[in-house]
Parts: C-alpha cells; sequence; structure tokens
C-alpha cells in the first residue's frame, strides 16, 4: 500500500466517523480543522482506522499524533 491509497482509505474513514461527505483530509488536516472532531470522536477515529488497516496503535503512538500526515507515516510503518 502506498501513501495516495492511505490517504484515500482514511478518507473514507474520516467521512464515516464524522457522517460528513465532503470531507477530504491531507496531511496538515488537524482536530481543528473539523467540527465534530473532540475527543470522543477521535476515538472512534482511531477505533475505525485499526480497523481499516487491521493494525493496532499503542496510546503512546496516539498521543504523539499532531495531524493526519502524521496518521498515514504511522499506518504505513505499521504495513510494511
Amino acid at each position: 500500500m502506498n501513501k495516495e491509497e492511505v490517504y484515500s482509505d482514511l478518507n473514507e474513514v474520516f467521512k464515516d466517523v464524522f457522517d460528513d461527505e465532503t470531507i477530504t483530509v491531507n496531511e496538515n488536516t488537524t482536530a481543528d480543522d473539523i467540527e465534530m472532531w473532540d475527543s470522543f470522536e477521535h476515538i472512534n477515529l482511531i477505533s475505525a482506522v485499526e480497523k481499516k488497516f487491521a493494525i493496532k496503535f499503542n496510546m503512546k503512538e496516539i498521543v504523539e499524533l499532531h495531524n493526519v500526515g502524521e496518521m498515514a507515516d504511522l499506518i504505513l510503518s505499521k504495513l510494511a
């Protein structure tokens, strides 16, 4: 899987979790950019991402994520 495919899948996850078909994420997207992205939805998002990519994040990894680009890089590293 390449970075473009990860972003494509992440866009689908974000649209599903936030129930908003207009969402398009990129490497700089943060919680500040998506109105409904609060701490509760963050848990739902992480769970949905783990399920979509069949991976698991540890707490340290989750806490250190600052934007979607870092999430995509972490996903790629776990899939390698």
